[in-house]
């Protein structure tokens, strides 16, 4: 059966999500079909000339490896 793991995380820490995500393909290992991602429009100033970090959402479709 195919199923769907959503991950949250904010643009400056891409190298944390990615690793999130690697450890828990390897610790459920899943089968992986697809792996999409989306970057949210920058929406606010933090101070002159800089940007909010944005949301950032991944979306693994898979097949459960331990059944």
């Amino acid at each position: 059966m195919q199923k769907v793991k959503l991950f949250k995380s904010i643009e400056s820490e891409l190298g944390t999500l990615e690793k999130e995500i690697n450890d828990w393909i390897a610790k459920s290992k899943a089968k992986v079909i697809s792996i999409t991602g989306n970057i949210a429009p920058q929406t606010g100033h933090t101070a002159i000339g800089t940007f909010s970090a944005s949301d950032v959402l991944v979306v693994v479709m898979y097949e459960d490896g331990n059944g």
